[in-house]
């Protein structure tokens, strides 16, 4: 048999192999998950310290906090009165979010519900907060005011581990280690591999339904679940299948709604999983955590790597999708400006999470100052270069020789 073909039957066998050895994890994990329950994080701490000590200091173990307990928590200012603002501290049972803006709940018997106003992070203001008619999906199915929206439905499944629609309880408050992992009762009492999830092992689908389960934005199959109209994929757990449970907001190519701009980028925050099932590394079997290691706040976002490191250690000259030549010859900006690193020109920050803060898009495709002049569609360039104009943008574009103009000048 030619080289060529052995090596291409090799590739083949090996495709299958690690195929199979996926749907291996994924039984044995559903079985596990069958007969498990939930521990919480504390009891995988006896074990895996050094990772649950790295997973404790990053946001995902702090979602929502208790003032009483963490008045560090407290990011808003409670200490001068404001028009936007008709509550005050001792009010608050739970604050919800550390990095673009802070939220905060009150108790009322069993449950939560979001106070009317929120704090901007980077803008150090007090701004309101109510979901508004023709928003959500959910929203028509709720009264119009907060204090008739509790967070059960709306929220609470992705702020905490087993939450439970009926009696209103949760194993923990915040993402902990089973919510990616699974119920671990067995994995604490014989621990093997082979009774816990762990999503690197599973198919990349599979794997990336872990992180999309929270990051996007969507609906549950049957609606309403438990007579609730509920925002968050009910029954999921690592190593099912999200599509079971989840439909994910479609887009309508050509319009601009609350979810999406024309193109079906995402156009608002929490829609990770939205953009990235459309992009081509999705495609590739690209998971999200191999770019996000979830059990360390060392770099933002919970990144493997800082800037164009992260990007470039796979996407060098050996891939066929890599660089070939210097940064600078791909960009045409000077190497290490803003305009040089990768996420300027191919995770736009266009996706809005409150005020003037957005966040990336995780498509990773190029926006085109042509779809700006068409759609409106914000582009890098022109959002970078506040003072040209899509016209001159394209000129740019045209100009260059190293880059496709079918490609970024369409």
């Amino acid at each position: 048999m030619p080289l060529r073909n052995r090596g291409s039957l090799f590739s083949f066998c090996l495709g299958w192999l690690l195929l199979i050895g996926a749907l291996s994890h994924v039984a044995l994990a559903q079985q596990a998950s069958s007969t498990a329950h939930f521990v919480g994080s504390e009891k995988c701490r006896q074990c895996h310290e050094k990772v649950y000590d790295g997973w404790k200091q990053t946001r995902m173990a702090n979602v929502v906090r208790d003032p009483k307990i963490h008045p560090e928590a407290v990011l808003g200012d409670f200490t001068h009165p404001d028009p936007n603002r008709s509550f005050d501290l001792s009010q608050v049972a739970f604050v919800y979010g550390s990095r673009w803006k802070q939220r905060y709940f009150a108790k009322r018997g069993d449950d939560y519900y979001p106070l009317p106003a929120q704090w901007d992070i980077k803008n150090k203001k007090w701004l309101p907060y109510h979901a508004a008619d023709g928003t959500d999906w959910w929203v028509q199915f709720y009264p119009k005011d907060n204090e008739g929206r509790p967070t059960g439905p709306t929220c609470d499944g992705c702020h905490s581990v087993n939450y439970d629609l009926e009696t209103k309880t949760v194993t923990e408050w915040n993402v902990g280690c089973e919510k990616c992992h699974g119920p671990g009762s067995e994995h604490v009492a014989h621990p093997t591999a082979k009774n816990i999830v762990n999503p690197r092992q599973l198919d990349f689908v599979r794997g990336n339904d872990t992180c999309i389960q929270c990051h996007s934005q969507g609906r549950p199959t049957e609606t309403p679940t438990h007579g609730m109209y509920v925002d968050w994929p009910v029954g999921f757990l690592p190593g099912m299948r999200l599509a079971d449970v989840w439909n994910l907001e479609e887009s309508r190519l050509g319009t601009k709604d609350f979810y999406y701009w024309q193109d079906g980028t995402a156009h608002k925050n929490r829609m990770q999983g939205n953009d990235y099932v459309q992009s081509v590394m999705y495609h590739r079997g690209i998971r999200c955590f191999d770019c996000h290691q979830v059990h360390s706040n060392e770099n933002p976002s919970n990144l493997m790597a800082t800037g164009n490191d992260l990007c470039l250690g796979c996407h060098d000259a050996t891939n066929p999708s890599g660089l070939h030549g210097t940064v600078s010859e791909h960009t045409h900006h000077a190497a290490n400006s803003a305009g040089s690193q990768c996420v300027a020109c191919h995770m736009s920050q266009i996706e809005q999470t409150v005020s003037d803060s957005f966040v990336s898009s995780h498509t990773f495709r190029f926006i085109s100052p042509k779809e700006t002049a068409q759609f409106g569609i914000p582009n890098p360039c022109t959002s970078c270069h506040k003072d040209k104009s899509n016209d001159w943008a394209l000129a740019q574009l045209k100009s260059w020789t190293t880059t496709s103009p079918w490609r970024v000048a369409r």
